[in-house]
């Protein structure tokens, strides 16, 4: 796949079962697609759950790639890799609740968009250490697109209450 590189990034977020497990799930089912180049991918982080009480402990990460599909394509991919790992999205399904695998399209290059399904950037992406953590980990003097600001900046004014701790992941950085 010969894509210009448009610096697009998805956060990956798993909670329920075997974390690891749906998290490289996930990142293989990208990288053997053949639209999808994963150019990089952050280290592998732990965070406390958003959302009701009682749930398990986020594994997070950030991947980059590159790839010629529109974004509201690359977001239907997103939710059918979701689904594949068990995520289920129906109507009984919890407002930040457990989940087996959450995949956010973060970034798409430049583009700011604001449509039913998709807005970009993530409206939440610099509200969240979780995700700027690792994010910031592959682009941290990247400007955000529609409020401007270096990623990193935003990081270090996150008032995100969770604590985001490096997590040992098996063969993550290399699989």
């Amino acid at each position: 796949m010969a894509a210009a590189r448009r610096l697009i990034f998805i956060a990956l977020g798993s909670n329920i079962g075997d974390r690891d497990g749906h998290l490289h799930g996930a990142r293989r089912r990208l990288a053997a697609n053949r639209d999808i180049l994963v150019v990089a991918a952050s280290c592998l982080y732990e965070t406390t759950a958003v959302g009701p009480a009682g749930q398990g402990a986020y594994l997070n990460a950030v991947l980059e790639i590159a790839t010629p599909l529109a974004p509201i394509d690359l977001l239907a991919l997103l939710l059918e890799i979701e689904r594949a790992e068990g995520r289920d999205r129906g109507v009984r399904s919890v407002r930040w609740g457990p989940r087996t695998l959450d995949l956010d399209l973060l970034l798409y290059g430049g583009v700011c968009l604001d449509e039913p399904g998709l807005t970009l950037p993530h409206p939440h992406l610099h509200e969240r250490a979780f995700v700027l953590e690792p994010l910031c980990e592959l682009a941290a003097d990247l400007e955000h697109p529609l409020i401007g600001g270096r990623l990193d900046e935003h990081l270090a004014r996150c008032r995100d209450p969770l604590n985001v701790r490096p997590y040992a992941g098996d063969g993550w950085q290399t699989g």
